[in-house]
């Protein structure tokens, strides 16, 4: 007999959702997957690094070729540098960066204060590791922090605080102002920041990614976490890594050793070389926020109300002037009966908090976009 250690936690809403898209033969905007294909001069670049043999272990933080070109971009964008020998390790996804923080900084009853609609990792892992969950609730339209709300909330027991910006599903940023005021609560309270900055380069409207990078005394106190599969169209790969000081880093290896070791060595090895021309990530937002703006105008005059989202490949629709229905019960029933699937959020908020919005994802063929605004404008 096993005593469950996440006895309410249920199959993911991803899954749960995929699996019905693909039981009713309907459009599959729920998961975060693009629905086309990653460049074809990067899957090259791994069918060469196979060829040339790069096929056994890697080094445990990961190809220094590659930690190499992540410290330059990151020092480039952000203006911080990370020593790719010590601060820079490679992982399989952004999810087991996430997990092996938690797992290498949160004890029983420590605290983690997480901004709720949130990505549903964080909540099990730091309940896993006997952490407690402090939520703070987001609100829509704007899911806005209220940095003296998070202030109450701190107490002698906290010990990280995690982030998420750009936001999913929100689309929300946060501000330098945002940032600033963070660094302040993390420095006065001895904090540690767990940010959450998959969707780095999927920014619209001339907005400014606010990197925990950016900032110096915020820096000193972060984890940072990445994802090349958000970045380059192939979230299968589950590829990602995470930075941070060296005394963090430390702590972070010694859990990452026995997690996974080391990552897929040829897709590091092609990496490596993809990176050297940062037009492939540099040129991200422009094309992520064609998509969204070929979306948002076919829905133009639909019943949704829509805010249109400042990042993340996702848009959130409030269909509260369209049913009275739950967010999982109107999910379900476009699924269901009009064949397109989405993510009601009420999954990801404190006590399940419903708003009556879905999140669609816009990573998607303009053919596949057009047959999803289709469908929803019918309603």
């Amino acid at each position: 007999m096993i005593n469950s250690k996440l006895p309410n936690i249920e199959t993911s809403i991803f899954a749960t959702m995929s699996k019905m898209a693909a039981d009713h033969n309907a459009l599959n905007l729920s998961q975060g997957f693009p629905n086309f294909p990653s460049d074809s001069a990067l899957n090259a670049l791994v069918d060469q690094a196979m060829s040339d043999g790069f096929n056994q272990y890697a080094p445990m933080p990961g190809d220094f070729e590659l930690r190499m070109e992540i410290s330059k971009k990151i020092e480039n964008l952000h203006n911080h540098f990370y020593n790719p020998e010590t601060e820079i390790t490679i992982t399989a996804g952004a999810t087991q960066a996430i997990f092996t923080i938690i797992a290498a900084t949160i004890s029983k009853n420590d605290e983690v204060i997480i901004f709720t609609p949130a990505y549903d990792c964080y909540a099990p892992t730091v309940e896993l590791f006997g952490g407690k969950v402090i939520p703070i609730q987001l609100k829509p339209p704007f899911y806005k922090v209220d940095w003296q709300e998070v202030a109450d909330k701190i107490s002698s027991k906290t010990k990280m605080i995690i982030i998420n910006s750009p936001h999913n599903p929100s689309g929300m940023l946060f501000s330098k102002e945002d940032m600033l005021l963070l660094q302040d609560l993390v420095e006065k309270n001895d904090l540690l920041v767990l940010s959450d900055e998959v969707y780095e380069h999927i920014i619209f409207d001339g907005n400014v990614h606010q990197s925990a990078s950016k900032f110096e005394a915020l820096a000193a106190r972060s984890f940072i976490t990445a994802s090349f599969g958000k970045t380059f169209h192939n979230t299968g790969w589950k590829m990602g890594y995470c930075a941070a000081p060296e005394r963090l880093m430390k702590e972070f290896q010694k859990v990452h050793q026995f997690v996974v070791f080391c990552v897929n060595h040829p897709i590091q090895k092609a990496l490596a070389t993809y990176l050297k021309d940062p037009d492939h990530y540099l040129k991200l937002s422009n094309f992520y926020q064609q998509k969204r703006d070929f979306f948002l105008n076919l829905m133009e005059g639909s019943n949704f109300k829509i805010i249109p989202s400042k990042a993340t490949y996702f848009q959130m629709l409030d269909f509260s002037e369209i049913s009275n229905e739950s967010d999982i019960a109107f999910a379900e029933r476009l699924t269901k009966e009009f064949k397109i699937a989405t993510i009601p959020t009420s999954v990801f908020n404190e006590g399940k908090k419903d708003f009556r919005q879905i999140r669609v994802c816009f990573a998607k063929t303009d053919e596949t976009l057009a047959q999803a605004a289709q469908i929803l404008k019918q309603f």
